[in-house]
């Protein structure tokens, strides 16, 4: 038995463990009620902390990279210090492209002088950044270290901005959810292709690396706290993605049409779902491509009103009926004989089939005069922020008036059309049924420019293939040549790199804001002896750049289109392929010193430019 001293103890013992007890009780509750109730980082400011840390690993990497430059590394080393400033890169290029673009041109722009406008102005901006370093790392030149270590030191500086200006940058959630999507599409009309870099080939562990930091940031958003089956969907999405862009293979063979259908839109529409799930805001502004596109292939997806000089001119049903009334009748021409549509017949996709379109005068001898250029189609010119192959206007209305009163296209003038217009009593009602100031050149313009606004088409077997919809599958199954085709398009022919997925035209994504034009040395005929003595822009702007350049236009429809190029040199898609194959003008020979077409053969074999060519018919 205890004595009374022991139970005395025993008691001691047990009252201070009951009082430890309550203590760690009271402790429990107290961490457990700070747990629950302390202030928390918002999303918002965990994705600022976290991209301003990703900025200053991007400064660390290119510092790193100028260093083994100026130290004369070998050239193992300066090639793994670029790879690694790329990917660096890729982590802060969804929120730097969106917020500080010109910044992330500097960082990451094409390695092609441009030509900028300020103040009516146009001056020559050389490029700068990681392309340009690229050009003369793989492989590397000693002989251009000097000016890589000052291309090295622009990329700093470029960095160093880009820290600056984001430190204090104001976010919303809805302009990185924006981001996040529009990187997605990045990636899969720009990545995937090789744009960004076209010598290294590194494109697809980039891509993987970008959506890594897509999952990064998307996490600090606790999906999972409000749709748990919607977060293990989209955590799925991405590890799939990931995976899929990291399997063995060359970037050659990489499958970008199934990489496209099973992953890249899985994750644009997933992202939508996200943003809608946390309840943040999509923005309802005004684009070419939808602020609430799910995916690039969306029905309805890009607003082909969106290239309009007012919102007052925006399509309507009754502008459109007026404007096709218009376009087939000689009413706005100098030739009872001419209209719109003899230039651009609906059954050859609004073209002519003519190498250069016979001049008004040339109507019945088609031995005699032609107009300048080639006939493009009409189909999707909307979606470009500019018209003509010169790109000489920005506006369809523009186009419009060009043309009537050219007087070799049309010879017309809208003046008199006006007068005859309101002589009709027919078009005189129909439109002051359409117009409340009834016939004026302006209303007669638009009503043509909401006509070329309707003929909007993105419906092709390669769209449908593309997307899960309910069509009938015999409508939307491609052929082994025409997938074939696709994937050779979006890489080794780097066809798309200028003609841009999936408006397939030289309209910029993500943001369409900008349509392109380029060099390509165009022959004067199939002969491929000279240059065609066309000069293109450098007409227009007298400036160097500027000699030979012409819009990149849409390859949709191509087989209704021949014959092809600016001046229809080309009879078929072979020859136009072989074109290419053989490095443009440079590659024939020419001395074009501006041609941004690579100059690099692509060594094609027959069997591959057979798949090309089923694959553009295919885009009817």
């Amino acid at each position: 038995m205890e004595t009374v001293s022991e139970q005395i103890v025993t008691k001691r013992i047990q009252r201070t463990r009951f009082w430890w007890l309550r203590l760690g009780l009271v402790v429990a509750a107290i961490t457990g009620i700070y747990y629950w109730t302390r202030p928390r980082p918002m999303p918002l400011d965990q994705v600022r902390t976290q991209y301003i840390a990703d900025i200053v690993v991007l400064d660390s990497a290119a510092t790193q990279l100028y260093r083994a430059l100026a130290s004369g590394q070998s050239a193992t080393v300066l090639q793994s210090a670029f790879c690694q400033t790329r990917l660096a890169w890729k982590r802060v290029e969804f929120l730097a492209e969106l917020y500080n673009p010109e910044t992330s041109k500097a960082i990451n722009g094409p390695a092609i002088a441009e030509v900028e406008e300020d103040d009516g102005l146009q001056n020559e901006v050389q490029p700068t950044g990681l392309q340009m370093l690229e050009e003369g790392l793989f492989p590397y030149q000693p002989a251009e270290q000097n000016n890589l270590v000052q291309q090295a030191g622009m990329l700093q500086s470029a960095v160093g901005r880009l820290y600056k200006v984001s430190v204090n940058n104001p976010m919303t959630d809805s302009h990185v959810f924006d981001a996040m999507r529009l990187e997605v599409f990045r990636l899969i009309s720009l990545g995937i292709t090789g744009f960004d870099s076209p010598i290294a080939n590194t494109s697809l562990p980039e891509t993987a690396e970008a959506l890594a930091s897509l999952q990064r940031h998307l996490a600090f958003y606790s999906l999972s706290d409000l749709h748990e089956p919607l977060s293990r969907d989209l955590d799925r999405a991405f590890a799939d993605a990931i995976t899929y862009l990291k399997r063995p293979g060359t970037f050659n063979d990489f499958d970008r049409l199934t990489f496209i259908r099973q992953h890249g839109n899985v994750l644009s529409s997933k992202l939508l779902d996200a943003q809608k799930a946390l309840m943040i805001p999509i923005f309802q502004e005004s684009r070419l491509l939808s602020p609430a596109a799910r995916t690039l292939n969306d029905p309805g997806a890009f607003d082909p009103n969106y290239f309009v000089d007012a919102t007052a001119h925006r399509t309507t049903p009754d502008r459109i009926a007026l404007g096709k009334r218009l376009f087939y009748n000689p009413i706005l021409s100098g030739n009872p004989e001419r209209t719109c549509a003899t230039c651009h017949q609906p059954e050859k996709a609004f073209t002519d089939g003519e190498s250069k379109s016979l001049a008004v005068s040339s109507e019945t001898d088609r031995s005699g005069q032609r107009i300048a250029r080639n006939a493009p189609t009409l189909y999707n010119a909307a979606l470009q922020a500019a018209q003509f192959a010169d790109l000489r206007v920005a506006f369809l209305e523009d186009q419009a008036s060009d043309v009537i009163e050219n007087e070799n296209e049309m010879h017309g003038s809208l003046p008199n059309a006006v007068v005859a217009l309101n002589a009709n009593s027919t078009f005189q009602k129909q439109f002051a049924r359409t117009y409340p100031d009834g016939v004026t050149e302006a209303n007669l313009k638009n009503a043509i420019a909401s006509y070329i606004r309707s003929l909007v088409s993105l419906d092709s077997r390669v769209d449908r293939s593309i997307r899960t919809t309910d069509a009938k599958p015999e409508k939307t199954v491609l052929s082994d040549d025409e997938k074939r085709g696709f994937n050779l398009f979006m890489g080794k022919a780097k066809c798309a790199t200028c003609h841009f997925y999936p408006l397939f035209n030289g309209t910029v994504p993500p943001a369409y804001l900008k349509t392109e034009s380029e060099v390509l040395g165009t022959p004067a005929t199939a002969a491929n002896q000279v240059v065609d003595s066309d000069l293109g822009r450098f007409t227009r702007t007298g400036i160097r750049l500027h000699r030979h350049s012409f819009k990149t236009p849409t390859v949709r429809f191509v087989a209704k289109t021949a014959p092809y190029m600016h001046n229809g040199a080309y009879a078929t898609l072979e020859e136009v392929i072989d074109f290419y194959d053989k490095g443009g003008g440079a590659g024939l020979g020419f001395d074009l010193p501006n041609q941004t077409l690579p100059a690099d053969k692509l060594n094609l074999t027959a069997s591959e430019k057979k798949s090309l060519v089923a694959f553009l018919r295919a885009l009817n």
